[in-house]
């Protein structure tokens, strides 16, 4: 799973202590979110292999909540400097039942980010109703929460959902895509075809990464208000 968040010039996390909208409650939601559905999705990966026979996540002891495991501590320092962060799961494709087997696994990762978006998003809901008696800062911190729960957890689904299936690097889209389709699996591992798939995802993360950011922002709070 990969993780990239783009909110300025500076150091994103001085944009948002400084942003007048956020601040340092909304850093720590942030934060937690990230790294909670980074190490959700990555077991999520890890069910789905043992539940298809392979029992290689377990074997190698990646099936803990400790983030350093899932993430490293190269990712962890990468996610508080420039706001980048990824997850693994070891996963072996040979012991996996079932002709698409690989495929299954990796739609685990991002239905598991749908599943925790579709989580907070009830909650939201559900808080905004009921909570109108607490005072802030808790009311409005929550509902932030709650908010960036639902919004950051689509915005990694859809993300790693994109088709990129390369050497450099590998989205759970890819791996599926390349399971389903023989040629689109020889493409990907061709020379050139590595170099595709490595532009292809430079050009969607600067030129699509804000507008689906953006589009999805916009369908959270539309649905909220539409709700309450």
């Amino acid at each position: 799973m990969l993780y990239c968040v783009r909110m300025g010039s500076g150091w994103w996390v001085s944009d948002m202590l400084n942003a007048p909208t956020l601040g340092p409650a909304a850093l720590v939601a942030w934060i937690v979110i990230v790294i909670g559905s980074i190490v959700l999705h990555e077991l999520a990966h890890g069910w789905a292999a043992l539940w298809l026979g392979d029992s290689t996540p377990r074997d190698l002891g990646h099936m803990t909540w400790n983030p350093l495991v899932h993430m490293g501590g190269y990712s962890l320092i990468m996610f508080a400097v420039i706001g980048i962060a990824w997850g693994a799961m070891p996963v072996n494709p040979s012991r996996l039942r079932g002709r698409y087997g690989d495929a299954i696994v990796a739609v685990a990762g991002p239905a598991m980010n749908v599943l925790l978006a579709l989580v907070s998003f009830v909650c939201l809901i559900f808080w905004i109703r009921l909570g109108g008696n607490v005072g802030d800062p808790l009311a409005g911190n929550l509902e932030r929460f709650f908010y960036y729960g639902a919004m950051l957890n689509l915005v990694l689904a859809a993300f790693n959902l994109l088709p990129i299936y390369s050497p450099f690097i590998a989205l759970d889209g890819g791996h599926i895509a390349a399971d389903f389709s023989r040629r689109y699996r020889e493409l990907a591992e061709s020379e050139n075809g590595r170099w595709i798939m490595l532009g292809g995802f430079l050009l969607m993360f600067w030129f699509a990464f804000d507008p689906v950011i953006y589009a999805i922002q916009n369908l959270v709070s539309a649905a909220r208000d539409a709700l309450v």
